[in-house]
């Protein structure tokens, strides 16, 4: 009997737009974690060729630079899938770190090459992976966008409108990360809207 939640099923079967066959053969490709807040789901370097599902809680997923510092590239609520391109190819390992943010967090982890052999034999499962990778495309492109066309408070503020519900869950210094601003000049920009209403 598998042991997917539902909303892996959900997830998944909303990527194909179809309900999907042969979930028997995930099965034993795929774990659950359960993380404490802060603990790290992977960290930068890792080889991880999985594909994981947030069921419970936010991922925080983070780019760290040789110097130390470190910047926020995302956040996953439940509901949503992820992974790290670069580790989904032979040999590649992940270019960044993702923990659980605020609270508790549920993470079904799936062998990538597990869901590629089902694509090849389903095409349900071969439109789920192809939507997956669109959808990551479309949100790079906005993100690249948002931080070379928008000023700092430009982008602050579409993330308070786009994400209002993660803008409640994580800490200012969190946003001023993803906002690419230090805490200081964001405490600044939201000063001046709180000042213009």
């Amino acid at each position: 009997m598998p042991t997917f939640s539902h909303s892996t099923h959900t997830v998944l079967e909303q990527l194909a737009q179809a309900p999907l066959p042969e979930w028997e053969a995930l099965d034993r490709a795929t774990t659950v974690r359960q993380l404490r807040p802060g603990e790290v789901l992977f960290h930068a370097g890792e080889a991880q060729p999985r594909v994981f599902v947030v069921n419970q809680g936010l991922i925080k997923m983070v780019y760290e630079t040789a110097v130390g510092d470190a910047w926020v590239k995302g956040f996953v609520p439940a509901g949503m899938c992820f992974a790290s391109l670069t580790a989904l190819q032979p040999g590649g390992v992940t270019s960044y770190t993702a923990l659980a943010e605020g609270g508790p967090c549920t993470v079904e982890q799936i062998d990538h090459a597990a869901l590629e052999a089902l694509a090849a034999r389903h095409m349900g499962w071969q439109r789920a992976l192809s939507n997956a990778y669109r959808l990551y495309g479309q949100r790079k492109e906005q993100r690249e966008m948002e931080l070379l066309t928008l000023s700092p408070e430009e982008r602050y503020r579409r993330f308070l409108q786009q994400h209002p519900q993660i803008a409640a869950q994580v800490r200012q210094r969190d946003i001023a990360s993803y906002v690419r601003v230090t805490p200081v000049a964001l405490s600044r920009i939201k000063a001046r809207i709180l000042r213009g209403g």
